[in-house]
């Protein structure tokens, strides 16, 4: 699975709308996620590559590989990345050296777009434009996912149910921690196909979660999964909390009752239109109905091309739902009468109605 040729034109032909709204000549873009995005080719994170688009819509692309087809780019100049198969150091410097060069016989942009936070200085001063900063813009641009995107956000999401169901059948008290992540990473390996650019922050029981320890499951105790398996750059990011005795208690499944409510809250309210703060403080009220304090951190987030994009449901920001996006909700409960904590986070994309639930999959203690 890749992203598609069409919908890479069609995430360019939005780009050209703020560039005409923005009076830009020229952008150029050099982040590998804005590369993907728009001329839908995924580079290994060892090679870099840049991207040209004109006011008049031709899109060049610098590519580290030679030879390169199914990309929406309408030239495509290849540098040598490396020489007699050693890497080089300065691949930045000759991907942007040769999207000069193919744009030395055009007229000189006098206003260019480009990222503030990563274009090279060796670019900005060989073109004497007005320099614009169009960052904001490509991140906005990015909360719409065209049905490309959603395509591999599905086949990261349907990853987490895998791995979810095989721990399940593996945790009890008495396994390490540390083997149950080498057991899941070899899941999102065989499901996505692909070397896997990451599983999951959480793999710790008896907490909030955290990385994976030397440490063996114990008897009572819930064991906190928070997955974000990629498929060709896209993460999802989702979590479920197995009590790993399969038994349990009066105040886990209380806590659990209470995280179900919100997630059943978030699936009935969210639409187009809606402020994410708003859910947030409702979410809040609800889970503090528990204990005040128990639940002390954001309610979700968009996923896409970085596991944590916009919409924020998060007090900080002031979002509104948007139609296309896809995000997640994680309300959690934490504490020592709950072993660790309770977390289900699940994943939505926001259509013209409501929402659709990605995650389908069991979120059972």
């Amino acid at each position: 699975m890749y992203l598609e040729i069409a919908h890479c034109r069609t995430r360019q032909r939005r780009l050209l709308e703020v560039m005409q709204r923005e009076r830009l000549d020229l952008v150029i873009v050099n982040q590998p996620a804005h590369v993907q995005w728009l001329v839908g080719r995924r580079f290994s994170t060892l090679f870099e590559s840049a991207v040209a688009l004109s006011a008049d819509g031709r899109c060049t692309l610098a590519s580290p590989l030679e030879n390169l087809d199914n990309v929406a780019a309408d030239e495509i100049v290849a540098f040598p990345s490396n020489r007699y198969s050693t890497l080089r150091n300065d691949q930045q410097q000759a991907a942007e050296e040769a999207l000069l060069q193919a744009l030395a016989g055009r007229p000189q942009p006098r206003r260019l777009g480009i990222e503030f936070s990563s274009a090279p200085a060796h670019v900005t001063t060989r073109l004497s434009a007005q320099l614009v900063d169009v960052e904001p813009e490509l991140y906005r641009l990015r909360r719409r996912k065209e049905a490309d995107e959603v395509a591999l956000l599905r086949k990261a999401i349907d990853t987490s149910g895998a791995m979810y169901a095989r721990a399940r059948e593996i945790i009890k008290p008495g396994i390490k921690e540390f083997d149950v992540f080498c057991e899941l990473h070899t899941v999102a390996v065989k499901s996505t196909g692909e070397t896997t650019t990451g599983v999951g922050n959480d793999f710790q029981c008896g907490t909030s979660g955290g990385p994976p320890r030397e440490r063996a499951a114990e008897d009572g105790e819930l064991y906190i999964i928070d997955l974000s398996p990629s498929c060709q750059g896209y993460y999802a990011d989702t979590c479920r909390t197995i009590a790993v005795n399969k038994r349990p208690t009066d105040d886990q499944h209380k806590a659990w009752e209470k995280i179900e409510r919100v997630q059943r809250y978030v699936e009935r309210t969210v639409k187009p239109g809606v402020r994410c703060r708003e859910i947030f403080d409702a979410a809040q009220a609800l889970l503090d109905e528990y204990r005040l304090g128990a639940f002390a951190h954001h309610l979700g987030h968009g996923i896409g091309l970085f596991p944590h994009e916009a919409p924020h449901l998060n007090p900080n920001w002031d979002d509104v739902f948007e139609e296309g996006e896809v995000f997640t909700a994680e309300p959690g409960l934490y504490g020592p009468e709950l072993r660790g904590g309770i977390r289900i986070e699940n994943d939505f994309l926001v259509t013209a109605a409501g929402v659709e639930l990605l995650s389908r999959f069991s979120e059972a203690l």
